[in-house]
């Protein structure tokens, strides 16, 4: 049955829903403060993995796309998306021969290098394939993932100038380690630290050459802190379009708990288990909601004082956590934000998009489980 016209709570559950008016406030609002600031947006596709939204960031302003990985690249590249940044490194001849042949469908596709061995992989796939591929020093800003120390980069930036293969376009210095930390002003230190190492490397990188443009950073989290390094040209973040209960539950400028985004998306699940005490059992388990990151906390309004917890592959559990507090029938519908909103859309294949409570349409999930 299309469900194109019915409400949402007819919807089989678990599902994930998109409320549509909420995820163009949130694309307006962070493309708007991008703009105001003199900045770029390439918002990172891997929170929503989907080519249809991503297609909305681009027409609310955005210069292009952040994939994780070359698959969710791929896929990007296949719905007609160009400008696609590639945020990590390829280590193998394999991942650098799909890096190449994706170069060939698509000129502006940019990907990262932190080590002279990745150098080398990449060029020796080019090589005598009349390609140029466009690259940015990936820098560890204090992460310890990826990326190259700021204190070596500028022997990796020679290497790069060096190649007849690669063009040398700027840096990326992201600092997710910082993202998620709750008090605003440890989180603006934090960040603040963490830019400041990069800024360094991409003022002596723009001295050397003036055609090094672009200093790719910053996430969700940071996004208001980081519009004010003055050095940064372009922002990463990506959950901001959807949110979720990590990003929901760390503290504003003003010490509130975040409100600059509000959860578009959002999970419904199914009462299918009462008489157990204080507690019922929804359809959403493991399975359907990523556990890592914030609780997911519960929207029905006429349930204001139950919590959710994980019980089980396929379920899970909400509990009374006050006196007087109601439970929900069996078969009724509860509404949640999710934990952790990347990998939790990662479990699904499409998305119901809403319109004051009815679906309007529905977005195939189109970059799911690409993680090569």
């Amino acid at each position: 049955m299309d469900p194109k016209g019915r409400s949402k709570w007819e919807l089989d559950t678990p599902c994930l829903t998109i409320d549509l008016d909420l995820l163009d406030d949130n694309l307006q609002t962070m493309q708007a403060r991008v703009s105001a600031a003199g900045k770029a947006l390439r918002p990172h596709a891997k929170t929503h993995k989907c080519s249809m939204l991503a297609k909305m960031q681009l027409a609310a302003g955005a210069v292009g796309l952040c994939a994780a990985k070359v698959s969710e690249a791929e896929a990007l590249v296949s719905a007609g998306i160009e400008g696609v940044l590639i945020t990590g490194a390829v280590a193998t001849p394999a991942k650098a021969a799909r890096l190449k042949s994706l170069l060939r469908k698509t000129r502006s596709l940019m990907a990262v290098v932190d080590h002279p061995a990745g150098v080398e992989l990449l060029e020796k796939q080019l090589s005598g394939s009349g390609l140029r591929l466009d690259v940015l020093v990936d820098l560890d800003v204090g992460h310890h993932r990826t990326g190259v120390v700021p204190g070596k980069a500028m022997e990796l930036v020679n290497r790069v100038m060096a190649s007849r293969s690669l063009w040398l376009r700027g840096i990326q210095a992201y600092a997710g380690h910082v993202q998620h930390i709750p008090r605003y002003v440890d989180r603006r230190a934090a960040s603040l630290k963490a830019l400041k190492q990069a800024a360094a490397v991409f003022r002596e990188l723009q001295r050397r050459d003036e055609g090094c443009t672009i200093f790719s950073a910053s996430g969700t989290g940071t996004a208001a802190t980081d519009l004010a390094v003055p050095e940064l040209t372009e922002l990463q973040a990506g959950s901001y379009a959807l949110m979720d209960a990590e990003y929901m539950a760390i503290e504003c400028e003003d010490g509130a708990e975040c409100s600059d985004y509000r959860p578009a998306l959002t999970l419904l699940t199914t009462v299918v288990g009462v008489g157990h005490g204080r507690q019922v059992t929804v359809d959403a388990g493991l399975k359907a909601l990523y556990r890592d990151g914030g609780r997911p906390c519960l929207l029905n309004s006429e349930f204001p004082k139950l919590q959710y917890d994980w019980f089980g592959d396929e379920y899970g559990k909400v509990s009374a956590v006050g006196r007087g507090a109601l439970l929900p029938e069996l078969g009724q519908v509860l509404e949640l934000v999710v934990s952790h909103c990347d990998p939790t859309v990662n479990l699904f294949d499409h998305f119901y998009i809403t319109r004051s409570g009815k679906v309007v349409d529905v977005w195939p999930i189109d970059l799911r489980g690409r993680c090569q």
